[in-house]
């Protein structure tokens, strides 16, 4: 049948102009077809071929063959030398041919992944704007020295054509992602045109003018003088703060994103950004500019509003592209933070929620770094927010109000007042202001403590002894209440002992607000303590009092001081008081065993995190080929992480999946060195590549399965690494096994799109172009291309893990009893032998699908499925003895290797060969244990 369609699309080719095109629409829809056989395509080539020398050289159909021929190029490679060979031969591309024609030509010709440096070259400046154009936008496919490719996109800065000119630019951009400069003079060149740029006539050239003096600029910072780096840096902030009053908006949203990421800037040029009028120390201080050969100075005067004009922006873009980039650089300086403030807060009543949104980040990140300093006027605005008709904000304010300290009492009544408003206007958010109010109380113990003073009697019953704690006002208080004696502070005792009791009323609202600090069960013994311990009024005190911040933890490695009570002196009289006074000084010292743990653990919480931040900043070094130096800082940071979980106790979860995390990160980088072009690296042979992915694969499956209550930030981050995973896979055609990794390239696109929804936050840039691509491809049926799969690499950018909560690990013990080599199981050859396993499971659950993996050195593999009827619920641990057969006994002693596994449910069924074992791939729970037999003869 395709034979005969050939056929008549052949000789309909000479017939007219209405059959031509008729007949290429045929021949599409052979090309397309993946069942189109190899004779018939090369029939087709040699049809299109003989075509291209009849028809008139600028006509339609010539267009179409030409496209045609690009398709069948791209679609089936290994025509690809003889379609290049035919249009080389023609001279097509440097013929006096059409933009549009030389374009498809030029298309076709370097689907050829052999082009050479001098072809490249000379398509580049051939006639043909498109072909340019192309060209430098799909560089990254050809194998075009560094260099040369630099020298190219240089040079065609210069070209008429505003597009291409743009290209040229954003190609100098992408050339910093694979390659390192080292020479000042080269880097200083290409600065120099940028700048020059600035002023072009198109708005596309001058938002890629301004990404190049940002990332061209930083690698001149890098590289210059010690001594000369801080005027380089300030030169560099200040040619981009002369387009942030640019006539487009693209154009100031990139100045803007571009100041925040130029990194060391003088405070002096950083203070000038805040005031439109000239400051005296700026007026004398000059810099020599980028932008010229000649020595042309710029004044700092030219940063002068900066931040000013771009809060009072038109267009809600640039406005939060302004507080993105004052969030970068508050934490450079305390001065600047401090003045920043007083614009910052005129945002919070902007128009755009995303901008109110932007500005209290700035303000969280402000609090982070110990620079933010509220006074009088900022309260009305920031107090604002806590009223927001927009629920992102409320929350985004009451996470800056949970750090913020405060040395007014005046302030802390505002707090109080602002959360309490909050509350009544916003009943659905009470359990995160209950939160905020017991964290802002533990931090102010005295004021929090003069709070309930004041308000004491609106918490006590009325007249009619009723109480009123279904009023939201009194909850709250009562939270605010049980916070000061987790305070270090020493006004506490003024706290009447019955609030404790009044606590436990509302044990189940507290107790979920609470719960990333306390569960309910600590919460009930917390109140219980308190409130015994409050129930001795001071006339049952004899001597001096002792505040109860100096009882302290038996635990010789504690030091933190504990505000709870204090060193009671009983009446010897009475045999129950002295019983009391034991129980109470026994309580005491549990109390402040726990409360010494809780601030352990918060320290711990805030150095991981940190150790996070760290790991996040040691991606751009794998990005740009120093994957030696990023291995050794992650070596250093398990180093940090292994010191951490010698001190601490119940917090193992958190750092093994760190531990995990950073395993991944390493077989990331190490596999990452395969697409990067850099010197000095390793690269490994395709068996090693496929067994380095899947070690990778392996690690990301446990870090999935392997960790309870894993927050949704948490698993979207993982899952985007398993989205990087996949794509080196598909980068490299000898190891990408097409449709089973597009099949979990897909799977994790779903789950991902799932969770964003159920967040209601936006995804990444990069899983934005992964399922783009993803759906172009579906939509297309295009062949594969593994150099689609390296750009969607290039768009990856690793962001911070940050943990929110505690993490359970899953895992389990193995044992056999009593079998070692010298004491093996005994077997008959041909009958299967029982084996005795002890079996330990921590925090498995019924729904888990566990099999016990039984390999002979030989790899013949017997799964047995550990029924969940055994497992009994999800208790954190259970340990049961289970008697597994192994069948296939060979004829001679042998050893056996023996793990636990656990399906991973989110995997497709069926992704791994079944024979009566698992569906699913399996996360390995437990080291492998050797198991010891010897054979016996038949009696």
């Amino acid at each position: 049948m395709e034979e005969q369609i050939a056929q008549n699309c052949e000789q309909s080719l000479s017939v007219s102009k209405r059959h031509s095109l008729r007949a290429l629409s045929s021949i599409r829809s052979l090309i397309n077809n993946p069942n189109t056989s190899n004779s018939t395509l090369s029939s087709l080539l040699e049809t299109l071929t003989r075509s291209l020398q009849l028809t008139d050289s600028d006509s339609l159909t010539r267009h179409h063959e030409l496209t045609l021929l690009a398709g069948l190029s791209l679609r089936h490679p290994h025509f690809s030398p003889l379609i290049s060979n035919s249009l080389r031969s023609n001279s097509l591309l440097f013929s006096s041919y059409s933009p549009r024609l030389a374009a498809a030509a030029a298309l076709a010709v370097i689907s050829d992944h052999t082009v050479d440096d001098r072809f490249f070259v000379s398509l580049c400046f051939a006639s043909s704007v498109s072909v340019r154009l192309w060209l430098l936008r799909n560089a990254e496919r050809f194998n075009v020295r560094p260099h040369l490719l630099f020298t190219v996109c240089l040079g065609l800065t210069k070209d008429p054509y505003p597009y291409v000119r743009e290209a040229a630019l954003n190609g100098l951009v992408c050339l910093l992602k694979h390659v390192v400069f080292e020479d000042v003079d080269l880097i200083q060149g290409c600065c120099c045109r940028a700048v020059e740029l600035l002023r072009d006539h198109e708005d596309c050239v001058r938002c890629a003018a301004v990404r190049v003096v940002s990332e061209w600029g930083k690698m001149l910072i890098a590289c210059i003088d010690e001594k000369n780096r801080i005027d380089c840096s300030d030169v560099v902030f200040i040619q981009l703060c002369s387009m942030i009053r640019d006539m487009r908006m693209e154009v100031r949203v990139e100045a803007f994103n571009a100041l925040g990421k130029v990194g060391m800037i003088s405070e002096i040029v950083l203070l000038q950004t805040l005031s439109k009028k000239v400051l005296g120390a700026t007026k004398e201080k000059k810099f020599h500019s980028l932008g010229a050969a000649e020595c042309f100075e710029i004044s700092a005067s030219a940063a002068a509003g900066t931040f000013v004009h771009g809060f009072e922006d038109e267009f809600y873009e640039v406005r939060k592209s302004a507080c993105s980039s004052l969030g970068s650089l508050v934490i450079l300086s305390e001065k600047f933070a401090g003045e920043a403030l007083n614009l910052l807060v005129d945002m919070l009543n902007d128009d755009s929620v995303t901008v109110r949104l932007q500005a209290l980040e700035t303000m969280h990140i402000m609090v982070t770094c110990e620079h933010l300093n509220l006074e009088d006027k900022h309260m009305h605005m920031f107090l604002g927010t806590l009223v927001d008709n927009s629920e992102l904000v409320r929350c985004a304010a009451r996470k800056i109000l949970k750090l913020v300290k405060t040395p007014k009492l005046e302030f802390f009544r505002l707090f109080i007042d602002g959360l309490l408003e909050n509350l009544k206007i916003y009943p659905q958010d009470e359990a995160d202001v209950f939160s905020v109010l017991f964290f802002i109380g533990r931090s102010h113990g005295n004021f929090a403590a003069c709070i309930i003073k004041e308000v004491c009697q609106e918490i006590e019953p009325d007249s009619d002894d009723k109480l009123g704690f279904d009023n939201a006002r009194v909850a709250a208080f009562l939270v605010l209440a049980i916070s000061v004696p987790l305070s270090c502070e020493q006004n506490v005792r003024s706290i009447p002992p019955q609030i404790f009791s009044y606590a436990v009323t509302l044990l189940g609202r507290i107790s979920y607000a609470l719960s990333d600090v306390m569960n309910q069960h600590s919460l009930m013994a917390y109140l219980s303590l308190c409130s015994r311990l409050s129930n001795f009024s001071e006339a049952n005190f004899k001597g001096e009092d002792t505040p109860l911040h100096e009882a302290k933890s038996d635990d010789p490695n504690c030091t933190t001081e504990v505000s709870i009570g204090a060193d009671i002196h009983m009446q010897k009289s009475s045999d129950e008081a002295s019983k009391s006074r034991s129980w109470i000084h026994g309580k005491l010292k549990e109390t402040a065993t726990s409360r010494c743990q809780l601030e352990e653990e918060d320290e711990i919480w805030k150095a991981l995190n940190i150790v996070l931040a760290k790991v996040r900043n040691v991606w751009s070094l794998v990005q740009s080929g120093f994957s030696k130096e990023a291995l050794r800082i992650l070596r250093a940071c398990k180093e940090e992480v292994l010191t951490f979980k010698a001190e601490s106790r119940g917090f193992d979860g958190a750092l093994l999946f760190s531990l995990q995390y950073f395993k991944v990160l390493k077989l990331l980088t190490k596999g990452w060195e395969q697409f990067v072009p850099a010197k000095n690296i390793h690269h490994y042979e395709q068996g090693e590549l496929e067994f380095l992915l899947g070690k990778l694969d392996r690690s990301l499956r446990e870090l999935r399965c392997r960790f309870l209550g894993l927050s949704k930030e948490e698993e979207l981050h993982v899952l985007e690494l398993m989205l990087v995973s996949c794509l080196l896979r598909l980068s490299k055609f000898e190891i990408c096994f097409y449709y089973t990794t597009m099949r979990n390239l897909s799977s994790t696109i779903s789950h991902l799109e799932f969770l964003h929804q159920q967040g209601s936050t936006e995804p990444s840039n990069f899983v934005t172009a992964v399922k783009k691509s993803l759906f172009e491809i579906n939509i297309s049926h295009t062949s594969y291309r593994p150099s689609l799969f390296n750009q969607l690499l290039n768009s990856f950018s690793l962001s911070q893990l940050v943990f929110h909560g505690r993490l359970e690990h899953v895992h389990a013990e193995l044992g056999v009893p009593d079998n070692s080599s010298e004491n093996p199981v005994i077997f008959v050859s041909g009958l299967p032998v029982s084996i005795p396993f002890e079996i330990t499971l921590y925090n498995i659950s019924s729904v888990n699908r566990l099999w016990l993996r039984m390999t002979m050195s030989d790899e013949t593999t017997q799964f047995v499925f550990l029924d969940s009827n055994l497992l009994g619920g999800c208790k954190d641990a259970k340990k049961f003895t289970y008697v597994a057969p192994f069948y296939r006994t060979p004829k001679a002693s042998f050893t056996l290797r023996v793990c636990i596994g656990m399906e991973c449910l989110f995997e497709d069924i069926h992704s791994v060969k079944g024979n009566g074992g698992p569906k699913r791939a399996l996360a390995y729970l437990c080291n492998e244990k050797e198991v010891y037999f010897s054979r016996v003869s038949r009696g």
